[in-house]
């Protein structure tokens, strides 16, 4: 299957959705969770076009009965992109370290593709803008926005932007923080909230616990497959995300599962150890959430709901 798009060379090409990107362009260990399968230039400079192929059914993202797909899949879809695009087209060595530091995501819900059987064919166009270089003209920064639609109907918007850092600069920020390991677990005597009030699937996808009347980042699966699919010295910004999204379904016992629109800035690093905590606060339709660690905020963001 394709679709016509702005190619290079001022001519119109087809993007194509009959085989993933190199998934260690997107960060990704397993190639099920590669979601990319084509990107291209188009005529107009730092403007892309790409091709999504998202899955009907997903382990990983919750299923509120509605055919629909998860917020979390178009966010992942834009973090690949945020990788992919620097990566192939701007010269970024594939031994940096991407850090991102802020994120949004919004849903036009009646525009929403249905989940249909197979899988749906998204396509994307991406503009690349604020990039930052060094002396010698590398690449050390950008944004990236971009727009989702589906036969010609656009759904979904999102950005964020990323810096990227080389293995040297990277270790003299992290300093002693920077160890390959996973979550600590929370204490044996957290309780774990049921599926239902998280609004997951399935127990292993729960990221949450509570010890003391806090709600603690403690994912029940510290290997899970979507969420920690490759070793990492912090805890990832998507499991930040899925971690606020659980903690405004717990807050609301349930009824809050599924985001139109996000916010998340991540200002430090998460650490792997001690536990994070997650709080979340609901003001009508909106859900205010912090990361913090001891008494360091590590991120923040929004959540709506309509």
């Amino acid at each position: 299957m394709s679709s016509s798009t702005a190619g290079t060379a001022g001519k119109s090409e087809p993007l194509s959705w009959s085989r993933t990107v190199e998934r260690e362009l997107v960060h990704r260990t397993s190639v099920a969770e590669v979601l990319l399968t084509d990107v291209r230039r188009t005529d107009t400079p730092h403007v892309f076009a790409a091709a999504a192929s998202w899955p009907r059914a997903h382990a990983t993202f919750p299923r509120d009965g509605a055919p629909r797909h998860s917020p979390l899949i178009l966010v992942e879809t834009l973090r690949q992109l945020g990788l992919y695009i620097p990566l192939r087209f701007y010269a970024v060595p594939a031994a940096c370290h991407a850090v991102i530091t802020d994120l949004y995501f919004r849903l036009a819900p009646g525009n929403e593709p249905p989940a249909r059987a197979g899988a749906t064919e998204v396509t994307c166009r991406a503009r690349v803008s604020a990039l930052r270089r060094d002396p010698d003209h590398r690449v050390t920064g950008l944004r990236l926005d971009a727009t989702f639609t589906v036969c010609g109907l656009a759904f979904g918007q999102g950005g964020g932007g990323v810096r990227f850092l080389s293995d040297a600069q990277y270790r003299a920020l992290r300093g002693r923080s920077a160890r390959v390991g996973m979550v600590t677990p929370a204490p044996e005597a957290a309780y774990r909230p049921p599926a239902a009030e998280l609004s997951v699937n399935h127990p292993q996808d729960a990221v949450l616990a509570v010890a003391g009347g806090r709600l603690l980042l403690s994912p029940a699966d510290p290997l899970h497959p979507f969420l920690f699919d490759h070793p990492t010295d912090h805890v990832p910004g998507m499991a930040l995300l899925e971690a606020a999204r659980q903690a405004a379904s717990y807050g609301s016992r349930g009824t809050l599962g599924r985001p139109r629109a996000g916010r998340m800035k991540a200002v430090r690093f998460t650490e792997l150890a001690p536990p994070a905590r997650v709080l979340c606060t609901q003001y009508d339709s909106t859900c205010v959430f912090r990361v913090t660690q001891g008494d360091t905020r590590t991120a923040y963001g929004t959540l709506s709901y309509s």
